[in-house]
C-alpha cells in the first residue's frame, strides 16, 4: 500500500492477502493454458520498450522457458548482465532484439554468448486499470 495514501486514511487498494487471492485468481485462468508448467514463470514488465506489442509497464508476463525461440518470438532475455523482453529477430547477419517502441533502438547481439534467452513470452496479463 503507498504510504502517502495510507497517512491520509484512503484504502483504495484491498489488504495484501486479498492481493495474493486476486493474484493466483489471475494466475490460474492462464494455469490451464500453459503447457509446461515447470519451465513457466510469472515476470512483471518495468518499462515502455515494447507498448506496440501490447505489453504496458506493470504488465505480467507468462514466460515459458520450455518454448524454443524463433523469428519473432518475444522473449525474456539476459545481455549484457541485463534483463530485458524484446521481439527476436534472426537475419543472416545475425540476432536482433527489437524494441516494439520506436523510441528505443534495435539491438543487434554481437555474439551468441553474451546473449542468454530465459523464455519465450506465450501470455501478458494486461491491467486495464490501475489505482493510482
Amino acid at each position: 500500500m503507498d504510504a502517502r495514501r495510507a497517512r491520509q486514511g484512503r484504502h483504495r487498494h484491498p489488504p495484501p492477502e486479498r492481493e495474493e487471492r486476486d493474484a493466483l485468481r489471475r494466475h490460474r485462468l492462464v494455469a490451464v493454458r500453459i503447457r509446461d508448467k515447470t519451465s513457466t514463470f510469472i515476470a512483471c514488465v518495468s518499462g515502455k520498450s515494447v507498448t506496440g506489442a501490447g505489453i504496458s509497464d506493470g504488465d505480467e508476463l507468462v514466460v515459458d522457458r520450455s518454448v524454443t525461440p524463433t523469428h519473432g518470438s518475444v522473449v525474456v532475455a539476459i545481455l549484457d548482465g541485463e534483463l530485458t523482453v524484446k521481439r527476436l529477430e534472426l537475419t543472416a547477419g545475425g540476432v536482433v532484439l527489437r524494441a516494439e517502441n520506436p523510441e528505443y533502438p534495435p539491438i543487434a547481439v554481437a555474439s551468441l554468448s553474451d546473449l542468454q534467452v530465459w523464455g519465450v513470452v506465450t501470455y501478458c496479463l494486461h491491467h486495464l486499470h490501475r489505482a493510482r
